[in-house]
């Protein structure tokens, strides 16, 4: 049997989930005509404390329509140099919406609200307009990190004092606010809109919602089409969705425990190194030292044994904990890494 820990995408619909798809109720979304739809966005803006939200078909068109609806060509972006909107999103903001995007070098993801404070250009008309600060909360690079909600307080002033904008990629955000017990719509408090994502996580095949004002959904509603992203009769998988928030939110406790587990072993492996050392969720990244070779051929080795990481660098791995990955998959794949590496 393969242990998967690549991502938290990989999961498989559980059979509640699969009976809650097969008896969605479902209409035409373009006409607004899907209770189902209607009823998740509805839930989701709840949840979040927004007045209305979005459904997508995945996270990286959810930043990128709020992007698209914040923005005018020509703006310019504040966001961590190493943020899932800047690097794994093929370039969406200058190519959809022909903003610049000024990256900050944040400490495993996290930005301080000093490193912000001379980054709003002037008035000038030889200058982009500096126009949205986008935070990324768990920060998946940054090695599942929880933003500090202090701090996002500190950067909120900062942007308001400005007339910013904040959006979050809270694409995690279940996360945080499991590992927390900080509510989800304290959490979107600080932001104008936020992305949340149901495959990552929460064990639903597809899909994410954009929450925000009312106008700004209106407008992220036109650009979702723009961008190719109107659905039909899509509550079936609307309904997966609501499963998970249903379903699958307090167990990611459960994900957070394996996790540990997994940084314990790495911990005690010589020529492995977790990067960044504490674990605040469900992703845990290390390096490789040379001694194990590159981290893809020490990512082979672990296949052979039965376990699959994703290889994001030539010397860094990393192992995600997720609903298909059981208490008695992660012990096992501990013992793989301790076999392989100790």
């Amino acid at each position: 049997m393969i242990i998967d820990l690549r991502s938290d995408t990989v999961t498989k619909p559980t059979e509640g989930m699969r009976a809650a798809m097969a008896a969605a109720e479902v209409g035409d979304d373009v006409y607004r005509e899907d209770p189902t739809i209607i009823r998740l966005e509805e839930r989701v803006a709840s949840l979040l404390g927004k007045e209305a939200a979005l459904f997508v078909p995945s996270g990286s068109m959810s930043n990128q329509v709020a992007i698209k609806a914040h923005t005018s060509p020509g703006d310019e972006i504040l966001l961590d140099e190493y943020c899932h909107i800047y690097n794994w999103e093929s370039g969406g903001p200058a190519l959809l919406s022909g903003v610049t995007c000024r990256t900050i070098h944040g400490e495993w993801g996290i930005l301080r609200p000093e490193q912000l404070a001379d980054k709003v250009r002037p008035i000038n008309d030889h200058m982009v307009r500096t126009r949205v600060v986008c935070l990324e909360n768990t920060h998946n690079h940054g090695g599942g990190r929880i933003f500090p909600l202090e701090t996002i307080r500190t950067i909120e002033q900062w942007a308001r004092k400005n007339d910013l904008i904040m959006h979050l990629d809270g694409a995690r955000l279940w996360n945080a606010a499991v590992a927390t017990g900080i509510p989800l719509a304290v959490w979107a408090s600080h932001f104008d809109s936020i992305s949340v994502c149901f495959s990552k996580g929460l064990g639903a095949p597809v899909g994410s919602a954009l929450a925000g004002p009312a106008d700004f959904i209106d407008r992220a509603r036109r650009y979702r089409k723009v961008f190719g992203g109107a659905m039909r009769q899509a509550g079936v998988i609307a309904a997966a969705a609501l499963y998970a928030i249903d379903h699958h939110i307090p167990r990611l406790a459960e994900d957070h425990a394996n996790a540990q587990i997994l940084a314990e072993t790495i911990s005690l492996c010589p020529g492995l190194k977790l990067a960044p050392p504490e674990v605040h969720t469900n992703l845990v990244w290390f390096e490789v030292g040379e001694r194990h070779g590159s981290a893809k051929d020490l990512a082979g080795r672990f296949k052979e044994r039965g376990l699959l990481v994703g290889v994001d660098h030539p010397r860094r791995l990393r192992a995600c904990t997720h609903l298909d990955a059981s208490r008695a998959d992660i012990e096992k794949a501990a013992g793989i890494i301790k076999s392989v590496c100790c």
